[in-house]
Parts: C-alpha cells; structure tokens; sequence
C-alpha cells in the first residue's frame, strides 16, 4: 500500500515558496525521511500562482512520523511567509496492479 498526496499550493508566493523548500534542503530532509517514496513540485500550465507537491509515504505510520516531525514546523513558517493556501487530495493505492499495465505505454 501507498499513501500520495496531492497539495496543491495557491497565492502569489506559492512558486517562491517551492523554491525556497527545494534551496534551504527542506524538501531534501522529507525525501530522506523513512518511509518517504516521493517528494516533487510541478508548476501547473496556465497556473502562475500555483504549485503541485505530490507527495507519497509507505504507510499510514510513516506519513503520521512526518506530520509529527520538527520539520513540519519549518514547512509550517514557510508557507506562512509566502501566504499560501491549499487544497489536497488523498489517494490510497496498491503497488504493481498488473490489470492496469496493459494500459501504460513504455
């Protein structure tokens, strides 16, 4: 089983706010978290005050020892500094759901 979020970052600061989480080593501290699988921000197209983070843990009890983390303080001030607002999606999956390969192109 695998845990992605979806958060998407809105506001004037949403795209200075992903930056700085990549240049000050944040995003790079929740990557080496346990359990972490995957951190990546994507600009959407059309979107210039917005910021796509999908995020995905291994567990429930992974993605629960990072939200409890001091680092969450640190990703706390920053989007506080850039002002930004979210919404966020949850999806919950299964690994390696062979019924689904014959649609993937590779």
């Amino acid at each position: 089983m695998s845990i992605t979020i979806n958060i998407y970052y809105s506001g004037k600061g949403a795209r200075q706010f992903a930056e700085e989480m990549i240049k000050s080593g944040v995003a790079d501290m929740v990557r080496a978290e346990e359990g972490n699988e995957r951190y990546d921000y994507f600009l959407p197209l059309g979107g210039e005050d917005a910021v796509l983070l999908i995020d995905s843990w291994a567990s429930q009890a992974a993605l629960d020892k990072h939200h409890n983390s001091p680092l969450m303080g640190e990703i706390a001030r920053l989007r506080e500094k850039y002002d930004v607002h979210m919404r966020v999606e949850r999806f919950v999956s299964e690994v390696g759901n062979k019924d689904d390969e014959k649609y993937i192109r590779r």
